[in-house]
């Protein structure tokens, strides 16, 4: 198991002196690069810690290797043609224990790049240092290695260029790592180093610019890069679907607890917080999921139970459905119907500018397929745990129901989540409606800036909000002055169909 990678940000230079007096290789792998390997070749002799500028040639006809030596390099011919070769050739070559490897067709380096790379080695901090810089990812790294790396290694997946060959390293770790020929050598010496329980570290060296490849050379790259991940998968035991069903497991709670859905939304203007269980369902999740896997006389006892507090109830009932496969619970959510003007209020409220939430103490599992036929924006549910699909029976809480803690009465509660949410998209509280029909509620229906008690349970849910609606969904966009338009009927698809599809 490969240790925890750190994280750190760019070093402070102004401590040179402070740091030991040892000699730096910088080895720059060439192919045709005469444009720029001029200016590389000067900016890495300029670091007072570089004792020499080795400059791998992998066989170039326009004059590089001829250019490189009269700017001060050493140049030496590959053996075998390939970036990969000529990396692993740096490392035989060189004369010094700290490498830095560098692009040939870099531009812009700032200076002290090559300080920032060597310095958590000289502090004995790291073996190995991948550079962070501020060009957006390329199309190979989004579209390929970082889905592949989210797949099969996870713990990988957090670096942010994890296909560049701007890396510093030890050579004693250097001569165990295995260098793929091709452009899969980047990813192959990550994925190695970690291996071999490497210190990594990723450093920000600022801005890097390249020069831009044809689609058809990065359709090479990409295939190259699939392979090297495949195949080091492989040789961890890795490509078993077990494994990436955990590793899914582990994205999708990941997702979840983060908020990612709260990353995609532009601009905000207004909010709309909807409870799911008796507001935009016509009934509740939990009782019909009891039903439809005969737990039904277990769960009795366990509702709206006052003896056991919120927390302790919410994990006894979340226990009760252990085993009971991910598909059932996506069904159920699926076909308990909505009650009448769910999907119009909630469509009509988008059109009106508000971004639409779903606030449920149910499950992440439920909200999410929920959210999905009333065509709300994103869900805030407490996280049902599932292994090889089907339920653990253990339930994680919404972190927005906690934090930022502002009810000073429930240790869950959706007054949290509204002021978690306000805080993440840049609203007030009076710009955030409510809608809900219970005592969980009453909390956030004080605290929005305009609330709904839709079909209220009790005289204290009635009491609590702005406005008391007893029939359609549809008076929500009455009351706000939005015009009210009629969908067609959506009609539940039978689980065999939505399988099939």
């Amino acid at each position: 198991m490969a240790r925890k990678l750190q994280r750190r940000p760019a070093p402070k230079l102004s401590r040179p002196a402070r740091l030991p007096a040892r000699k730096v290789t910088v080895v720059i792998p060439v192919l045709n690069e005469s444009r720029t390997i001029v200016e590389v070749v000067r900016f890495a002799r300029a670091d007072r810690l570089v004792g020499e500028v080795l400059v791998i040639d992998d066989g170039s006809i326009d004059g590089t290797p001829e250019l490189a030596e009269e700017a001060g390099a050493r140049v030496v011919t590959s053996a075998l043609m390939g970036k990969g070769e000529s990396m692993e050739e740096g490392w035989q070559h060189a004369r010094h224990e700290l490498l830095v490897y560098l692009d040939g067709d870099l531009t812009g380096l700032r200076k002290g790049l090559i300080r920032s790379l060597v310095e958590p080695l000289l502090r004995d901090e790291a073996d190995f240092v991948k550079a962070k810089f501020t060009r957006a990812a390329g199309r190979v790294t989004i579209l390929t290695a970082k889905p592949l790396l989210k797949t099969y290694f996870p713990e990988l997946a957090d670096f942010s260029q994890p296909l560049g060959g701007i890396i510093a390293a030890r050579r004693d770790l250097l001569k165990r790592l295995r260098f793929e020929n091709d452009y899969g050598v980047d990813i192959g010496l990550l994925i190695d180093a970690t291996r071999e329980r490497a210190r990594i570290v990723e450093v920000d060296i600022g801005e890097v610019r390249h020069e831009s490849q044809s689609l058809e050379a990065l359709g090479e790259m990409a295939m190259q890069v699939l392979r090297t991940i495949i195949e080091r998968a492989a040789e961890w035991g890795r490509l078993r679907l077990s494994f990436v069903r955990r590793t899914h497991e582990r994205e999708r709670e990941t997702r979840v607890k983060q908020g990612h859905a709260l990353k995609r939304l532009q601009q905000v203007e207004r909010l709309a917080l909807i409870d799911m269980d008796g507001t935009l369902l016509n009934g509740r999740f939990v009782i019909e999921l009891a039903r439809a896997t005969g737990r039904e006389e277990a769960l009795q006892p366990l509702l709206d139970n006052a003896i056991l507090s919120p927390v302790q109830r919410t994990r006894r009932i979340a226990a009760l459905f252990a085993g009971v496969p991910r598909h059932v619970f996506e069904n159920v959510a699926r076909n308990i119907p909505l009650m009448p003007g769910a999907v119009e209020t909630v469509v009509g409220l988008r059109k009106a500018g508000y971004r639409v939430c779903i606030v449920t103490d149910s499950y992440h599992a439920a909200a999410e397929t929920v959210r999905r036929r009333v065509f709300a924006d994103f869900a805030v549910a407490h996280l049902m745990k599932f292994r090889r699909d089907k339920a653990t029976g253990r339930v994680t809480f919404a972190p927005a129901m906690r934090e930022p803690a502002k009810c000073r009465q429930h240790r869950l509660c959706k007054l949290n989540v509204l002021h978690h949410l306000c805080g993440e998209l840049h609203v007030t509280p009076e710009q955030v409606l409510a809608v809900g029909d219970s005592e969980n509620d009453i909390c956030v229906l004080r605290g929005a800036g305009n609330s709904v008690a839709f079909q209220p349970k009790r005289p204290s849910v009635r009491d609590a909000a702005k406005h008391v609606l007893e029939d359609d969904l549809r008076g929500i966009l009455k009351l706000l002055g939005e015009p009210v338009s009629a969908l067609p009927e959506i009609r539940p698809i039978s689980p065999t169909l939505e399988r099939e599809h």
